[in-house]
């Protein structure tokens, strides 16, 4: 059985938090070196959570110099202490969006996007008001947008199967997150009849890694890390080197975008704003986040085997039969899609690092003990280790079709990918991922539109530079 922890718990014993930053400057570098090349992420937290016996710690979060102003954070790796995060009477997010530096305004048109404003500001008010709005709005879209774009990867699938005898499901799925996303804003037009062509989706993956630059390692054996480190992490990487393709991108959604633009108008917002908002929220939010999510779902549900894919099918096909189609009211029935959704995300959180600046003196606790954190210093949380809490999680590392069916539900609480409880449902007022039930729901559906179609399916997978791999062996088209 999983382990509910009790919130409610206070008078744990007061402990200073343990760690330090090393030498000014240095220190910073040796971590980020750490961070990057000697350990990767997951062992750079493991480790030092090892060495203090907390999962509170001090350390220097990456970049460090000189893409951002200040690398010395405390860390949160466990999930009593993780929603801090999410305070905003007591934390401030404003300037942080992934990491602990911002990225040139140059990238959005000049513009500080809704994603790295404070929920004090007005404008963030405005602006994830209008997010909220035009999702409600356009919620009836997303079934039959997400059904029809998803035809092109089956027939892509199947076609790629039957000439090379494998499949790379990555740009399939691409594909298909970008399409959604376009035709979603833009009054269902596909974004490959704009001068975008077929290029959207390679577009925005090389405007999202010139901003993410320092935060990925490339990897690549016969570059020196030095070399790498001094390119990637050391300054921020310059906006000309994706303007043109970014102004097309741009220019596609501006274009076609106009009844969302009117009603930004109508809030008082300049409809260039309020595109290169929208631009962020379609690109960086919504597709970035569907570019780690689906290829993992996958990766996980095919790893586990026919026993899982036999069980998925019988559920579906017996639900959407009932239902007469594809309908919300079937999806809701589909109980161990549900649990094997938020299992994906609570395995691979699309959104690893958050940072925050503490409002003012503030107590936080884990399991066992409390800690001081004072007015200003950076909080910084490493969700992929504390949505795998041991203290909360039965064999945390495993991945549990199951875990979220029936009594299980509770531990939803836990689950944080979307900046929040996976119970509680996004504000104007916090910072909350706008688009959080149309990714699960777009997430459940991409396992039902398989398994609508597959008896069962062979999968390979590895690493990329955000998420995982996966390539389709085989694939076993539905008898029933």
């Amino acid at each position: 059985m999983d382990i509910a922890i009790d919130s409610s718990v206070s008078k744990l014993p007061m402990k200073e938090i343990p760690g330090d930053y090393g030498l000014p400057f240095f220190g910073a570098i040796k971590d980020r070196y750490d961070f990057h090349y000697n350990q990767g992420p997951e062992e750079f937290f493991r480790s030092r959570m090892k060495k203090y016996g907390s999962s509170i710690f001090r350390t220097n979060a990456p970049p460090g110099p000189f893409n951002a102003p200040n690398s010395k954070v405390i860390v949160l790796l466990d999930a009593a202490s993780y929603p801090i995060l999410f305070d905003n009477t007591q934390v401030d997010k404003q300037n942080y969006f992934e990491g602990t530096f911002m990225s040139s305004p140059a990238f959005n048109g000049g513009y500080k996007v809704c994603g790295f404003l404070g929920t004090t500001d007005p404008k963030h008010t405005t602006l994830k008001g209008l997010f909220l709005s035009t999702l409600a709005r356009l919620h009836d879209k997303y079934i039959p947008i997400f059904v029809s774009s998803i035809s092109q990867v089956f027939t892509s699938l199947e076609k790629e199967l039957s000439e090379k005898g494998t499949s790379y499901f990555n740009p399939l799925s691409d594909n298909l997150s970008f399409e959604f996303n376009f035709r979603l804003f833009c009054e269902g037009k596909s974004p490959t009849d704009t001068s975008l062509g077929t290029n959207g989706p390679k577009t925005v993956d090389k405007w999202v890694f010139l901003q993410l630059a320092p935060l990925i390692s490339l990897g690549l054996k016969f570059v020196p890390n030095f070399l790498e480190d001094l390119v990637l992490h050391t300054f921020p990487l310059p906006y000309f080197l994706v303007k043109s393709g970014h102004q097309k991108l741009y220019n596609a959604f501006y274009n076609n975008m106009g009844s969302i633009l009117h009603e930004a108008e109508k809030l008082g917002l300049k409809r260039d704003e309020a595109c290169h908002n929208f631009v962020f929220l379609a690109g960086f939010n919504s597709y970035g986040g569907m570019k780690v999510f689906f290829p993992s779902l996958i990766k996980w549900i095919g790893s586990a085997g026919p026993s899982l894919h036999s069980r998925l099918a019988k559920e579906i096909r017996a639900a959407v039969k009932e239902a007469g189609g594809v309908t919300t009211a079937a999806l809701e029935k589909m109980t161990l899609v549900k649990s094997v959704v938020y299992e994906t995300l609570r395995m691979d959180p699309p959104v690893p690092f958050q940072t925050v600046r503490a409002r003012k003196n503030i107590i936080v606790s884990n399991h066992d003990s409390s800690f001081l954190i004072k007015k200003d210093e950076l909080i910084f949380g490493y969700q992929p280790v504390a949505t795998k809490d041991p203290r909360v999680f039965k064999n945390p590392e495993e991945f549990h079709p199951d875990r979220f069916v029936g009594g299980g539900e509770a531990l939803l609480r836990y689950v944080y990918w979307s900046n929040g409880k996976e119970t509680i449902e996004p504000t104007v007022t916090d910072k909350q991922c706008p688009g959080k039930d149309l990714i699960v729901l777009l997430g459940r559906l991409m396992v039902v539109e398989f398994f609508l179609r597959y008896d069962t399916f062979e999968i390979e997978f590895g690493k990329l530079l955000l998420g995982s791999k996966v390539t389709f062996k085989s694939v076993t088209k539905a008898t029933s």
